[in-house]
């Protein structure tokens, strides 16, 4: 093996070029093989992919299966399932704004925004840095990095940021819990002396990782730093505590794993010679198989069938991009 992949034990290439997934095929030999492929569209029509769109709301949003209305609005739940849909056919199938359906749900995502610049509802009036990083994240990957609506949205995080640098959830710095939170009438104000949560850091990174001018920005690589410096603590808030959450993947990603971390530093361009993220990087040396491929624990997305090789591609292209 040579370039990234002699850091390996074992060659993974062959195991996922050979996948029966189309669209995992179509990844990894754009994005780790660097082999100059034709347009997307073709991923729009797979299968998979159109089942979920002809699922769609007429408003743009995915339904929520069973809500439990005295916890959050059917608004509130139909952004969750949006969510999960829209990173599904972003990241995967890589659908962008040429399609109609993502002009639709670009539009009920922006209609969540506020005049502030974050989206609301999931925590009903609550503020969401995670999940308002994680709409844009998805936007701006659709193509909508320009929209003015972006822009508010990314500055407003940056304006939210605690005195450290980095991000929490801010009702969590009242020692609220969620239900309490959400019986608010009005947003909890962050004490921005409290310590950051890299769990919440981590997701909001995400978005300014993806944009190609905010990932730039001195402060945003300032937030890499400090997030790469957490790698295997425990969080010092109860969301996700336990350092084992570091190592329960998923993709597209949800949570703040090892996996979307390192994705994310790579971004940003931070070095590999930083102590903390050469220590990811040896976990997932020290954890590969000897057909070249990992064996995760999977905390979302089991159902895919294909769901342990779209995470192996994922480990591929963002050791390459850290190695090489």
């Amino acid at each position: 093996m040579d370039g990234w992949k002699s850091n390996l034990r074992y060659d993974p290439i062959p195991l996922l070029g050979s996948s029966s997934n189309e669209a995992i095929r179509f990844h990894v030999s754009r994005d780790i093989l660097d082999e100059p492929l034709e347009q997307v569209n073709h991923l729009w029509e797979m299968k998979q992919a159109k089942k979920m769109l002809n699922k769609q709301q007429e408003d743009g949003s995915w339904r929520y299966p069973n809500p439990k209305l005295e916890i959050r609005s059917l608004k509130g739940y139909n952004q969750v399932e949006t969510f999960r849909i829209l990173a599904i056919l972003i990241e995967k199938y890589l659908l962008n704004r040429e399609h109609p359906a993502i002009e639709k749900v670009a539009e009920f995502l922006f209609g969540c925004q506020t005049k502030e610049g974050d989206f609301r509802g999931i925590y009903w009036n609550q503020y969401t840095p995670n999940y308002s990083a994680s709409f844009m994240e998805l936007l701006i990957k659709a193509g909508y990095q320009d929209d003015k609506r972006i822009k508010l949205g990314l500055d407003w995080l940056l304006s939210i940021r605690q005195d450290d640098g980095g991000w929490l959830i801010p009702f969590r710095t009242a020692n609220l819990r969620l239900n309490e939170a959400m019986a608010r009438p009005d947003p909890v104000q962050p004490d921005r002396s409290k310590p950051f949560s890299h769990m919440a850091t981590g997701v909001v990174l995400r978005a300014f990782a993806a944009h190609p001018k905010y990932h730039e920005r001195p402060e945003v690589q300032k937030v890499g730093e400090l997030l790469a410096s957490r790698i295997f603590k425990a969080d010092r808030y109860t969301d996700r505590k336990a350092p084992e959450f570091w190592t329960r993947f998923s993709f597209p990603f949800w949570f703040t794993d090892l996996l979307s971390t390192l994705d994310t530093l790579s971004k940003l361009g931070l070095s590999v010679e930083q102590p903390q993220i050469r220590e990811g990087i040896d976990w997932f040396i020290e954890h590969q198989k000897k057909d070249g491929l990992w064996k995760l624990k999977l905390v979302r997305g089991t159902s895919d069938k294909s769901q342990n090789l779209w995470v192996n591609q994922v480990i591929c292209r963002t050791l390459k991009r850290l190695l090489t």
